[in-house]
């Protein structure tokens, strides 16, 4: 099993060891690189190259929504999951939507943190329970849709079963043996739906298709 280089931003230090601590006996976790701010870990990120982050929100000098924007333009590769006290719905639908490839609560459990570690960096997104009830309350109060989008938007039989079997969790080599195709074929048709979509990640494409409804 490849190990995932790991790295964490969070002005409380004593956070930052606590979960580094908590996830030492996963040994195919390693932290690479922390920091207290966006700043220090933007300019880290060269060097320690993490596969996926986790980021706090509010930090100092720059918080980890002005963070999570520029990592997801300039590295796109690497996966943030947002670890936050942050409970407000608001925040996770806009996290989701402008790169940020999960969201966790901080009281979550260190095996629940593996797990989002681990999905992101497989899957490309992670979606607990708490991010699931917020989809759904989203899917069925329609909020922020904008119908003149979706209503042009127009997918094939193997853009909808693509979106279909991301939104079930399957992986792109999954994907392209369930579809008798290459896993190329499936990532060049998933890069075509978040143009579609106007999505940056994965998360962000099961955030749209769930939302909008495309799934059954």
């Amino acid at each position: 099993m490849r190990v995932i280089k790991v790295a964490i931003a969070d002005d409380h230090k004593i956070f930052r060891k606590g979960v580094i601590l908590s996830l030492r006996p996963f040994t195919n976790i390693k932290f690479v690189q922390e920091a207290e701010n966006g700043n220090e870990l933007i300019e880290g990120l060269a060097e320690s190259a993490p596969d996926v982050i986790l980021m706090d929100l509010r930090m100092p000098v720059k918080d980890g929504i002005e963070t999570t924007k520029h990592i997801a333009k300039t590295y796109p590769n690497i996966h943030i999951v947002v670890l936050t006290m942050f409970e407000d719905e608001r925040f996770v639908s806009h996290l989701m939507e402008i790169g940020a490839n999960g969201y966790l609560l901080k009281s979550a459990d260190p095996s629940e943190i593996r797990r989002a570690v681990m999905e992101v960096f497989e899957k490309g997104y992670y979606l607990n329970n708490f991010v699931n009830r917020i989809l759904l309350k989203k899917s069925h109060a329609k909020q922020k849709v904008i119908p003149s989008l979706s209503n042009e938007i127009t997918l094939t039989d193997r853009e909808r079963d693509v979106i279909k079997y991301i939104c079930m969790e399957f992986t792109a080599s999954e994907i392209a043996q369930k579809m008798e195709v290459s896993p190329r074929t499936v990532e060049a048709i998933k890069d075509r739906l978040m143009e579609k979509f106007g999505t940056k990640n994965t998360a962000g494409l099961v955030f749209y298709a769930v939302k909008n409804n495309l799934i059954d």
